[in-house]
């Protein structure tokens, strides 16, 4: 099941209620944008992040178990995938796949067991 992909890491230091937006994120090889928006809900919490011009006026969005820390001093959240893993994620189009049930599994696949043994793909 992808339940658990939707929740963050109880050592990721995410305090339920810290306003994300505007943070940077970092991927395990660089960074990849800020956040714009994101949600706390258990069970279904995620970023959605700007990635500017990386991959020009793209959004991706995250699971919330990708992230790995949370820097508040420094407002930067790392997350456990490279920029390549994040860049061949399923397609995200706000409009359409918010709230759309399918592409939420979909990337819970691909970002909790899609990989072999059950694991993040490589």
């Amino acid at each position: 099941m992808t339940e658990h992909v939707w929740s963050y890491q109880p050592t990721a230091g995410h305090l339920a209620g810290t306003d994300l937006t505007g943070y940077k994120v970092e991927a395990t090889d660089g960074s990849i944008g800020k956040v714009d928006k994101h949600s706390d809900e258990v069970g279904d919490a995620y970023l959605v992040v700007d990635t500017g011009v990386w991959i020009f006026g793209k959004e991706v969005l995250l699971p919330a178990s990708t992230v790995v820390r949370i820097d508040p001093e420094d407002r930067k959240i790392f997350v456990a995938d490279t920029k390549e893993q994040i860049k061949n994620a399923p397609e995200f189009h706000r409009d359409k796949h918010l709230d759309d049930v399918g592409y939420r599994e979909q990337l819970g696949t691909y970002y909790g067991t899609g990989g072999p043994f059950g694991g993040r793909p490589a």
